[in-house]
Order: structure tokens, then sequence, then C-alpha cells
């Protein structure tokens, strides 16, 4: 789902180059973005305006990239930096290029062995994570991607939950 956005390509926010829209969605715009400083292509989740102006939602928008920059794991989404430029907030992340696995499964039938692969890890990232005490909360094929290679990364923590310590 693509919305018209103030950000078009070419545009910088801060450090980051804005290159294209990928997605959208209840928390905010996703967009392909260059790191000029590192050189490298980014994921930029931007906040929009009015939720940031909505003191819950903004800090639930900060807590999804604590959750997320808390795990270290090489089935999670890696984030990269949480900031703010010419007053608008975004999360910068790893870029995955693939399908997510919604997009993967409209192909047709998939092999017991590649659901098995996929499940083992997604699983062993939510173990990753409510090892961590985090809680996702929000696991749908929309938030599951997966490389060409076959590697799977569970994306957005935004309804994650820190879990009490047992």
């Amino acid at each position: 789902m693509q919305t018209k956005s103030p950000l078009s390509p070419g545009t910088t926010l801060g450090r980051y180059e804005i290159r294209s829209q990928i997605g959208a969605g209840g928390m905010g715009e996703v967009f392909l973005a260059r790191d000029t400083q590192l050189d490298r292509t980014v994921a930029l989740k931007i906040l929009p305006e009015p939720v940031a102006a909505d003191q819950t939602r903004l800090q639930r928008f900060i807590q999804e990239a604590k959750s997320a920059s808390a795990l270290n794991h090489p089935n999670i989404l890696t984030v990269y930096e949480i900031g703010q430029a010419a007053g608008i907030h975004f999360i910068a992340t790893e870029f995955v290029e693939g399908k997510t696995l919604r997009q993967h499964l409209a192909k047709g039938p998939i092999s017991l062995i590649e659901i098995l692969d996929i499940c083992v890890q997604v699983t062993s990232a939510l173990s990753a994570a409510h090892e961590a005490n985090i809680i996702h909360r929000d696991v749908k094929p929309e938030n599951i991607m997966i490389r060409r290679e076959g590697i799977v990364k569970v994306l957005d923590f935004g309804l994650a939950k820190l879990a009490a310590p047992e």
C-alpha cells in the first residue's frame, strides 16, 4: 500500500537520502534510502506528523525501535538508529531485499522442507525475543521477509511488549 508522502526521491532526512517509498502501514511509511555517511542502503520507517503529535503513539514508535534494537539475532531485522530530522521521527534499519511471506505464499504451494525451514527461522527469532523478555504481538505474513537465499527476517516490533522477567 503506497500513500502520498512529502518525502520524494532525492529528499534528504539527516544523513539519509530518500530513494523511493516501499510500504506504508498503521504506524507510518517505509522508504528505501541511502545512508550517505556509511554508503549503504537502508529502510527508513517514518512516523507521520499527526501520529508523532500523539504522545502514546510516539512512545509506541520509540518502544518499537528499542525493542528491536535490543535483539541481536540473524532472523530479526537490525535497527541502526532511531532519530529525528526536520521534525520527522524515523527508525533506520537494514534493508531486507526479498518478499514478504504473504507474497511468497501467493506464488503457489511450497514444499514441506521449505515450510519447516521458515518455521524454524521464525521460531528461533521469536525465541530470542522471548529470552530478552520481548513479545512481538504482531506475527503475520506481512511482518516476515524472506530473502532470495532463503534467510527469514522478522520485522515490525511496533506492537512489541516488554514482559516482566520471571
